[in-house]
Order: structure tokens, then sequence, then C-alpha cells
């Protein structure tokens, strides 16, 4: 079935059901950024395969609805499918609602399915066509009649992590939450989102792809804390540690029929971003809700000092791994043919090789070329090119270790550059070695780091369509809220033991794109009478490419960093590298 088959099988069902709009979201039940194949609506409808997206459908129109980093991939995967790309000019920004507002008439009707509707997205919904007149109607999947293949929930098996890898046992992370619950005047805490039970339960799977986690849900008070899994997954011994921790085991689906049998009396706490609609209409009509960000996901950005520790070791092994990979590829250019993908393929089996490796942590971003021109590339069979010994190469990958999670993005020359990319490189070098060492006062939101680190390219009139930096999980999601470095005014503070990535770029389509990513831990770094301030570790540990540098462009200390950073990674790495590995990093990070 062809995509503009299967927008007709939906259109149809619109009308029989006097639908004027349908809305399918990227997401599942949990409200996650990665979903499991039975949930990835928008590339089974319209064949994008982007993260973040929303498809419109309406008689005469289907679009959808995404970012800056995904303009040109939604171009190309679009082209005959019967959807329009509709550029958004804030990322994430739900601006379809406008776009249906402007549209639909008093008593229209648009439909979703609830379980794929955050609260928040349908509370916003609510607010801006229902004061209209305009109708919402939240448990229509008008997917599941024409997907006839559609995928089955996944069932790999599930595990608990041991305290000495989490530094922190589940009595007392239940604990805490419960401090929380207890402060916010809530009797009951409903949890959805994969990650933050993950973390909660000391729980990990495989359930996403690149995301160590497993479909479930919880339910938390005072005296009780029920586990919502697919009970198979787990092991005798896990669950015997679960019980031991006074948590119930009940089945996945069983959730719904927990929730509607709550006391109506009683107050629950849930956080609207992360529970889908479907969930809160399973509540009784009349219960109080407290809706906040999960305690749990503050906690977990805090890394206690046994994760960041943990972490630290994580790097060093997964820069040993890139060590391997690009020397390989240097030697290897000009005597094979090497192509995005199969670059991709060998540096997942260097990373393989390293101790406590699980898997990626999202699909590798090989872009050559103009291919580094877009920020989330993955070369596919159609678009894959050899590399040649000239111009840039951009590689942005990670993996999940069992005592971490890495996201690290490299550009290297190739050979012959031009000035321009020389320039662009240098500056975004620049942007990165401020935004990592910035000392600021404890209360510092992400857009003040994410300012500092666009400087030196605002300084050049250049500048980048995504977000500086994101949080990182401890072997979790390598995207984790609740803090960012981005433009939107956030108001999360950047605390003590978060990890985050700093990452400026420079893109020009068409032709390259250069972005250099380490990953940061914040830590403490003087008191004084003005304020505690803060400053960040680098955690990453691998080199950064000097042959692209214009020395002439950089800063007394920004030389003097770069160049401390590349002996402190030969450091860090020469212990776990051979003597011929060992030579070709020292010759990469000379000083300059």
């Amino acid at each position: 079935m062809s995509h503009k088959e299967r927008v007709a099988g939906i259109r149809q069902q619109m009308r029989e059901q006097g639908v004027s709009a349908y809305i399918i979201p990227s997401a599942d039940p949990h409200i996650s950024e990665y979903v499991p194949d039975h949930y990835k609506c928008i590339a089974f409808a319209s064949g994008f395969t982007g993260s973040a997206g929303t498809l419109v459908i309406t008689q005469d129109f289907a679009g959808l609805w995404t970012d800056a980093r995904y303009f040109e991939q939604a171009e190309e995967q679009l082209a005959n499918s019967g959807f329009e790309l509709v550029k958004l000019k804030v990322q994430h920004a739900p601006e379809y609602i406008q776009w249906l507002a402007s549209r639909l008439k008093s008593g229209e009707t648009v439909a979703f399915d609830g379980r794929l509707m955050s609260l928040l997205l349908a509370q916003l919904l609510q607010q801006q066509l229902g004061t209209r007149g305009i109708q919402l109607a939240s448990t229509q999947d008008f997917l599941d009649e024409i997907w006839a293949d559609r995928p089955a929930l996944p069932t790999a098996p599930a595990y608990l992590l041991d305290e000495n890898i989490t530094g922190k046992a589940l009595e007392e992370k239940l604990q805490e939450v419960r401090a929380a619950l207890q402060q916010a005047n809530a009797d009951y805490h409903l949890i959805s989102s994969l990650d933050d039970i993950a973390w909660l339960f000391n729980l990990r799977g495989s359930d996403v792809k690149a995301n160590p986690v497993v479909l479930s849900f919880a339910i938390i008070s005072a005296q009780s804390v029920t586990l919502f899994i697919e009970e198979s997954k787990l092991s005798q011994e896990s669950k015997a540690r679960l019980e031991k921790a006074g948590v119930t085991l009940q089945a996945y689906e069983a959730v719904s029929q927990a929730l509607n049998g709550l006391p109506a009396a009683k107050t629950i706490f849930l956080d609207p971003k992360r529970t889908c609609q479907t969930m809160f209409e399973q509540l009784p009509a009349q219960m109080p809700v407290v809706q906040d960000t999960n305690p749990s996901t503050v906690l977990k950005a805090v890394k206690n000092e046994v994760e960041a520790q943990h972490t630290r070791t994580t790097m060093i092994k997964d820069g040993v791994a890139l060590t391997r990979f690009f020397k390989w590829l240097e030697e290897n250019l000009e005597k094979e043919e090497i192509t995005e993908m199969s670059l991709a393929d060998q540096l997942r089996a260097f990373r393989a090789e390293q101790d406590g490796f699980v898997g990626e942590s999202f699909d590798t971003i090989a872009g050559y070329r103009e291919h580094g021109a877009l920020p989330h590339y993955k070369a596919t069979p159609e678009s894959d090119v050899a590399l040649k010994a000239e111009g840039l190469f951009l590689l942005d990958s990670g993996g999940q270790y069992q005592t971490g999670t890495t996201d690290i993005t490299r550009v290297i020359s190739l050979g012959n550059l031009t000035e321009e990319e020389k320039t662009d490189y240098t500056l975004v070098l620049k942007g990165m070695i401020d935004g990592s060492t910035a000392r600021f006062p404890k209360g510092t939101r992400g857009y003040q780091i994410d300012a500092i680190t666009r400087k030196p390219l605002w300084d050049h009139a250049r500048n980048y369509g995504h977000g500086t930096g994101h949080g990182v999980g401890f072997f979790l999601n390598v995207h984790e809220g609740p803090h960012v470095f981005n433009p939107t005014p956030t108001p999360i503070d950047i605390e003590l033991g978060m990890i985050t990535s700093v990452e400026p770029g420079i893109y020009r389509p068409g032709r390259y794109g250069i972005r250099i990513e380490n990953l940061v831990l914040t830590i403490t770094d003087e008191v004084n009478e003005f304020a505690e301030f803060y400053t960040f570790e680098t955690l990453t540990q691998f080199l950064i490419d000097t042959a692209p540098v214009d020395k002439n462009l950089l800063e007394p200390h920004q030389v003097e960093w770069l160049n401390r950073y590349n002996q402190g990674v030969v450091e860090k790495l020469g212990p776990h590298l051979s003597a011929e590995e060992l030579a070709w990093l020292k010759e990469k990070a000379k000083a300059i």
C-alpha cells in the first residue's frame, strides 16, 4: 500500500465518522521521543522517519509539521507521499493548532488517538480550538484498520542494575519521590515516562531502539508502589528484588483499570508533558490532579558521584573505540571503498569491543560533505556515498554502556579545505570552547549558556537552527530533561551533577556541515561574596582535529584549552592503546 493509499484510507474513515481533521503525533502512550516500531505511526502514514514531527490530515490537505533539523530529510522522504512539509518557525512548537483554528468552523471535529497525545497538548487543543466551538475526539485510531502488518509490542527481557552501578538503591529513590509527593500534597503519583521508571526502579531493557527502557507504568502512594509491566520480561531474581522493595507487579494493560479504581477524593500527581490524554481520562471524574514535572525527572538529571565516576570511565572506553575507528578510516580511505553506511557499521564494531557495551545511543549520523549540512542525517541505501580524500566529514555518534551513555560529534578534514571551511570550523570550535569553559552563578539557566556558546558565531554573523545542548542520561536516554541549552527561556536552573552536551554548528546546505560536541558535567567552581559559581568538567575524551583550525581566529585562552584538552586525551587513553595506536593519537594531538 502506497502512502497516498494510506492517506486515502484515513480520509475514508474520517468521512464515515464526521471528522474534519486528524492529528498524528510522534509519540507512544509514554510520550517518548523514540518509540517502539508498533508506534512509528508517522513513518507508516507518510514515510518520514525523523524523531520529531506531527501529521495533520484534512480532506483537502495533508501536512507534516517539523523543525529545521529535518527540512531537507522531510522534503526528500515526503516526495510523492501525498504530504507536504510545513516548516516550523519555533522548534517543538505546536504551530499546527493555529493552522487548524484558521481553517475549521464551529461544530467541526478534530480527532486524534489519545494514547499518542500528551495531556499538555490535548489541553492546548482544548484551549485554542474548543473555545471556538470545534469538537475534539480523543479515541480515534485510524491507522490500525489500514496497518495490516503492524509490528507487535516488544517482548525483550528486562533486568535490574546493581546498586554499585546506579549509586542509589530503589528504596532510597522511592523515599525521595515520596517526599516530593508529600510536599505537593498528593496521595498518588502516576509515572508514564519510560526513562523515569527505568531510573526509579534501576530497571533497564531494550523495548525501544537505542534507549535501554522497558514498556511500563507505575503508580506510587505513601503505602504502596505498583509497577505495570509484562511480567515475563523479568527473571525470578528481579521479581524477588522488586518484591523486597515493596513493589507489586501487575500486567502492563492493567494500568487503566487501576487508575479507574483510585479513590476519587484523593489527589494524584502527574506530569502533563509525559502523560497521555487517555491515561488522564481513566481517572475518576472528580479526582483532584496536581500537574507538574515528575519528581524523578529532576532527581534523575542530577547524577550522583557513583554515576559521574562511571561516566568518566565510560568516556575513556568510548575514546579508545573512536581512536581505533578514525585511525582505521585514515589508513583505509584510499585502499578500499568506505561509505557512510559501511563506516557506521565499522564504528559500532569498535565500540562493541569495549567492556559493558550494550548498543548505540542513537542512529549514527555520518555525513560526508553536503550530507553534513543535515543535522539529523541518516544514510540510507539511496543516499549512501563513498568518502574521498577531500572535504569535511561529520560524525555524530554515541554508545550505551552499562556504565554510562555517550554522545560525541567530530568533524575531520579529509583534505583540500577551503578558507571558508576552516573559518567556519574554527568559529564552531570557539563556541564549543566558550560554552564548555563558562563560569556562571548558581541559578543560571540553559538559554544563558546557549548565548555564551553562540557569541563567537554571532560575532561573524553566523548561527545554527538547533539547540546548543541537551541533558544526557546515565545508561539511559541520550536526550534527557528537564534542562536544555537552547534559546527558549526554559525555567530550569543548571544544577550541580547535570550532564549536558555542548554542540554548536554551522551548516551550508548543499556543501558541508560542521558541529563539534562534547558532554560536560556541572561542577562547583568558586564561592565568594557575589555568588556561588559553577563551571563545567568536560567528560568526553577524544581528540579534536586541529588540521582545519585557523589559529589566527582563536584567542590565546582557546588555543591553550585546545592543546590542554588534546594532551589530556592522550594521557587518559594512552594506557588502553597499543603502541601503534598511541603513536597515531600523539601525532594527531600535537599542540598548535
